[in-house]
């Protein structure tokens, strides 16, 4: 038997020991998904959803009918408890639903304050879902912020971001950083969120990557620049554990997507019965800077 003869019987062999595999996959019932916040000197706001089946087609359609409508959303700081009123956002391709404080009933009406705890409950279709975050005292702060021409390219017209803190002595000083580009919105970095394991205590100077929409594709080619000719506005935000361990998790999952080599990670939410997000709290700092043409 000659060679080429011998490489198709085998071919033919393998052909022949193939078997098609159909999995199926299990089929849940849709979760509650919880999207809510409240920040120093802003009243909270909240999003309902129903969440979407991982294998599901998804269009502006299918989104906007994600919205859950009707809850009854309160909020409590411990001596006054204040409902939730519903408001909807136009956008491009319809309307974007929300749920924050309702200005007709003064006597409760919200704002976060620093250093307060906050309780949310949410009841809908004869269930109740709770949780409870905190915006923490401002302790971790920028001292400044500037810019820098990119190492080797001086003539670029893209610039570095940087900015000094200051982490106070005592290990538990969670962060959360956005940044905005001019008019734009306030946007996260790919990895948003730190700890002070290693810097605790210390003042240090570290470059801020610019946010990213993580609803576009990522142009990592250019990710993290500012533009000469920006303002650029740093938020930065002190945040309780439950709110790091969330966002931690949840952008180790997103980074995740389509790599056959990552490891498996569930995302720590901190809504109770069942429901999927979190509630965050945030002790905001902004600083904005002018960068030269």
């Amino acid at each position: 038997m000659n060679k080429a003869v011998l490489c198709w019987f085998l071919v033919l062999l393998l052909m022949s020991c193939e078997k098609t595999i159909n999995i199926k996959t299990d089929i849940t019932a849709p979760k509650l998904a919880v999207d809510a916040e409240i920040e120093n000197e802003l009243p909270p706001t909240v999003v309902l959803s129903s969440s979407i089946g991982y294998y599901a087609s998804i269009d502006s359609t299918v989104l906007t009918n994600s919205f859950i409508h009707d809850a009854v959303i309160t909020i409590s700081d411990g001596s006054k408890t204040h409902q939730l009123k519903e408001y909807k956002l136009p956008i491009a391709n319809g309307f974007v639903y929300y749920y924050s404080s309702d200005p007709s009933n003064p006597s409760t009406y919200m704002k976060g304050v620093l250093g307060k705890q906050y309780t949310l409950k949410i009841a809908y279709q004869n269930q109740v879902y709770s949780s409870v975050t905190t915006i923490p005292a401002l302790t971790k702060l920028m001292d400044s912020i500037w810019w820098q021409p990119i190492k080797n390219y001086p003539d670029s017209p893209q610039v570095v971001l940087m900015t000094k803190v200051t982490d106070p002595p005592g290990l538990g000083n969670y962060i959360r950083y956005f940044t905005k580009q001019n008019a734009g919105p306030f946007l996260p970095g790919i990895n948003s969120v730190f700890d002070d394991q290693i810097v605790d205590g210390k003042t240090y100077s570290i470059q801020i990557d610019r946010g990213v929409n993580r609803n576009v594709p990522i142009d990592r080619a250019n990710y993290g620049y500012f533009l000469k000719g920006d303002t650029a506005t740093i938020k930065l935000c002190n945040i309780d554990k439950a709110t790091y361990d969330f966002w931690r998790t949840w952008e180790y999952a997103f980074q995740s997507l389509g790599n056959p080599f990552s490891s498996p990670g569930k995302v720590t939410g901190n809504i109770d019965n069942g429901a999927l997000g979190a509630f965050c709290g945030y002790a905001a700092q902004y600083k904005s800077l002018i960068i030269p043409k």
